[in-house]
């Protein structure tokens, strides 16, 4: 046993082969061969390895690890292998399902055509979500992602809700599940939890069950809504794995395996085919420091259908959602909305960047009215476009009402290219 990898020989085995290592008091302990070194089989535990001996048994178990699913788990909370974690019995009849995935053929995937209402007004008017889209949420510590997703996952129009809670600190599950996620969310939603004092395999495993158990559902025709918190720890946790077994760190430590592992997990994600129904991801993404250019935070940009930022300087002023607008884009969102909602979300874009370009010399007097008629405008639809972004995370507001508002709001200045008002 070196570090978290413990070595086994006299057996064969192939990468992701499962095994069990008999630990003191024939205690069963689940690994999975991870690598190779020398003619040594390279072992990953997904449970707490105190009492292996040196000279312990491995057995090889029939077949790779896999999950079950059934309907039966809606209402559920389960950890990274799938054992219930909220005290009820375990679900019968549950149908084996591959953890890693049955890759979609890209040209069998029906196209995002319609949108998806999420209850947060700002995302619906300004941000809109396609049905089948994966959106990534960048975040620093504190600033209201899990109120968000909360938010999300009791308005949003899905048949079912799969909530990975990967890696995050353990008493955050429940105080999700009962103060945000609540009863009418839970029961319409399965929960996986490994949080972080799970050894990186369950982690790894707890979002790979998450993934398929979206999958099962979406298999059914069903329309599924996906969160998972957080990508971010899903890739630390690749990176112990890979730094233990001995790949070398690429960049800032992270192996060239977990930009790899990213995308592969993302993908699984989205539309199926003309008759299936679809998955809307929403993944979390931590931002050391609020830094942006975390290689995590910029690998999940390339692979994502658009991101929302939160901004730490928003949310200490009370601004919540503290949606960026400047930072924020759903890519998807010029094929599944009309020309006219767009035209108001550029003119409000606008409006708003114009307005913090000059909040300095606004705040001392500096600013005279009559010299610049779109600073003019700002300065009028500021305080407007203020409360229009912010929203009670009790409150609903479904897309027609998102979109009526949005038009509402911006009426009055929209107009000629000057800045002017036809």
């Amino acid at each position: 046993m070196v570090g978290l990898v413990l070595e086994a020989e006299g057996m064969e085995a192939s990468v992701g082969s499962r095994c069990r290592v008999i630990a003191a008091n024939q205690r069963g302990i689940d690994a999975e061969v991870v690598g190779f070194h020398g003619e040594r089989l390279q072992l990953m535990a997904a449970g707490d390895t105190h009492g292996v001996a040196l000279g312990a048994r491995v057995q090889l178990l029939p077949g790779e690890a896999q999950g079950s699913a059934s309907p039966a788990l809606l209402g559920r909370v389960i950890d990274g292998l799938g054992q219930p974690l909220d005290g009820g019995d375990a679900v019968p009849n549950r149908t084996p399902i591959p953890l890693m995935g049955t890759p979609l053929n890209p040209m069998n995937r029906m196209p995002i055509r319609h949108p998806l209402d999420v209850g947060v007004r700002s995302i619906n008017a300004l941000f809109t979500v396609g049905r089948g889209a994966r959106m990534g949420l960048f975040a620093g510590s504190g600033v209201g992602k899990s109120v968000l997703l909360g938010m999300m996952a009791r308005n949003t129009e899905a048949d079912v809700i799969v909530v990975g809670l990967i890696g995050e600190r353990g008493r955050e599950v429940k105080e999700f599940i009962e103060d945000i996620l609540g009863e009418a969310g839970l029961r319409r939603a399965v929960v996986v939890a490994a949080p972080a004092d799970a050894p990186a395999l369950t982690r790894i495993r707890g979002a790979h069950l998450a993934t398929a158990l979206a999958e099962y559902f979406r298999d059914r025709g069903q329309h599924v809504l996906l969160l998972m918190d957080s990508l971010t720890r899903y890739a630390m946790a690749q990176r112990e794995i890979a730094l233990a077994v001995g790949e070398p760190p690429a960049v800032r430590g992270y192996p060239p395996s977990v930009f790899a592992r990213l995308p592969a997990l993302v993908e699984r994600a989205g539309n199926g085919g003309r008759d299936g129904g679809s998955i809307t991801a929403f993944y979390t993404v931590l931002m050391e420091g609020d830094d942006q250019q975390d290689p995590i935070a910029d690998s999940a940009r390339a692979i994502l259908d658009g991101h929302l930022v939160l901004s730490r300087s928003l949310a200490e002023q009370g601004h919540y959602p503290a949606i960026d607008l400047e930072a924020s884009i759903s890519r998807v969102m010029p094929n599944i909305v009309p020309a006219a909602q767009l035209q108001a979300l550029h003119r409000l874009k606008r409006l708003y960047g114009r307005y913090r370009e000059q909040r300095d010399l606004i705040a001392v007097g500096a600013y005279s009215a009559g010299l610049d008629p779109v600073l003019d405008q700002a300065v009028q639809a500021y305080p407007a476009i203020e409360a229009f972004l912010q929203q009670d995370q009790r409150e609903s507001v479904d897309l027609a009402q998102a979109q009526a508002a949005l038009a509402a709001l911006m009426a009055p200045y929209l107009g000629g290219t000057d800045g002017t008002t036809s």
